[in-house]
């Protein structure tokens, strides 16, 4: 081989190394696109899976089944004692006994009876106390029927097991299946899960007591965490001058957001309830050991939309004259607002499905009434949740489904609010 042939293949040989190097860097590019794609694929089917298993096991519990009752409002029952006081239950069960005199027995009574939630009986004193003209009166009246008639109605329970298995006698599904025939049992919109409180029955348990209890907290942690998250971030930014301290300040605020959050809850049962006496299982409370958990993500997140607006804003508004509190105030403060919000929006999502922190403070209490200040004992969703998973029965199961849908949904929306303020005030340079 002379020098000419080598002349003119050492440049070939370098072309083909360079041309191997290629197909096997776009190879490798396909590959990690095809395992980007895959990784999202995966997510999102585990995640729809899981949404559907929710979904599939709660949306019944927003439709609760009634029995119609040709109601007697005995003046006997109701003159004996002082309206409020007087044995309602006696009335409900004169007008079952009245659908089905052949019932005989006090076992049969007893399973009788025990089609109809025990709120019904409260229904009619509800009732009665707004209308006292009803005493004497005869009305066709829907009330709850029980949680296990409830359940079998959805299909939750089977009807094809031997009766020693079942959760019902042979007598009580003849009478549930009379009452279907006879259109006096029906599937309608559950109200009460909106507008009551918890209960130790199903059927009458709701999530507005939760709900409220979740919205005073964070109304307490929203107006304590906000303006000091963002006064804080901007003195960082702006005005806190460069050395060890300052660096030192921000380290622990972003060592703090990595914190667990039942952390905060200790510190709040130690300094709130122990040392300040406050009052136990209050928003008041919980709205304070929020606050401590989201300050840091919300500083943090100020931090970040101060460090993105172009240090061209301040020197031009510098060069005009204006003052290092004008500047940051009149220019720099607007730019940087959607990440801010954001970030608080972002925070006060953390803190709506907190429950840790809060069963430290006491959040954790069976509460019936419905709070009404910033003092009363309350829960939160996250929390009624827990109370609802631990219980045994199947009718907890479909509302604790339904309150994780109801949460779901309050999250995605305040998701969907924070991408909306973010698009609406965000300014392009």
């Amino acid at each position: 081989m002379n020098k000419k042939e080598i002349k003119f293949k050492t440049p070939n040989r370098a072309q083909d190394i360079v041309l191997q190097s290629l197909a096997k860097r776009y190879r490798a590019e396909r590959r990690f696109k095809l395992y980007g794609i895959g990784a999202i694929a995966f997510s999102l089917i585990f995640l729809s899976l899981l949404f559907v298993d929710i979904i599939s096991k709660g949306y019944t519990a927003f439709q609760q089944t009634f029995v119609e009752l040709e109601v007697f409002f005995d003046p006997d029952i109701l003159s004996r004692e002082a309206l409020v006081k007087a044995d309602y239950g006696a009335i409900v069960k004169n007008s079952l006994l009245a659908m089905f005199p052949d019932v005989q027995g006090r076992s049969d009574k007893r399973m009788l009876y025990s089609l109809v939630s025990s709120g019904a009986a409260y229904q009619l004193r509800d009732m009665v106390l707004k209308r006292p003209d009803l005493v004497g009166k005869k009305l066709s009246i829907w009330v709850p029927a029980d949680d296990e008639v409830d359940m079998l109605v959805k299909g939750h329970f089977r009807r094809d097991v031997p009766e020693s298995e079942s959760r019902f006698s042979r007598k009580q599904l003849g009478w549930i299946d009379r009452l279907a025939a006879d259109g006096k049992i029906q599937k309608k919109f559950n109200q009460t899960f909106f507008t009551a409180g918890d209960s130790r029955e199903p059927e009458q348990a709701g999530i507005r007591g939760a709900v409220m209890g979740s919205f005073f907290t964070l109304l307490i942690t929203l107006i304590l965490s906000f303006p000091i998250g963002v006064a804080a971030a901007i003195y960082l930014e702006e005005f806190a001058p460069r050395n060890r301290w300052t660096d030192l300040i921000e380290i622990n605020i972003n060592n703090l957001a990595a914190v667990p959050s039942i952390v905060f809850g200790l510190l709040g049962l130690a300094v709130f309830l122990n040392f300040f006496g406050l009052p136990r299982s209050a928003p008041l409370v919980g709205g304070l050991v929020l606050t401590l958990m989201t300050l840091p993500t919300i500083i943090i997140a100020g931090s970040s939309a101060l460090k993105a607006v172009p240090p061209s804003i301040r020197e031009a508004a510098l060069g005009v004259g204006a003052s290092r509190m004008q500047t940051v105030t009149h220019h720099v403060l607007p730019l940087a607002l959607p990440g801010m919000l954001t970030g608080a929006i972002i925070g006060m999502a953390r803190a709506l499905g907190e429950s840790a922190p809060l069963l430290m403070i006491g959040m954790v209490a069976f509460i019936v009434d419905i709070p009404t200040g910033l003092t009363d004992p309350s829960t939160v969703l996250p929390v009624q949740i827990y109370l609802w998973a631990d219980s045994p029965e199947r009718a907890f199961m479909e509302r604790t489904s339904a309150a994780i849908i109801v949460l779901l949904a309050f999250l995605c929306i305040m998701n969907a609010g924070a991408i909306f303020l973010r698009r609406h005030f965000e300014r392009r340079w």
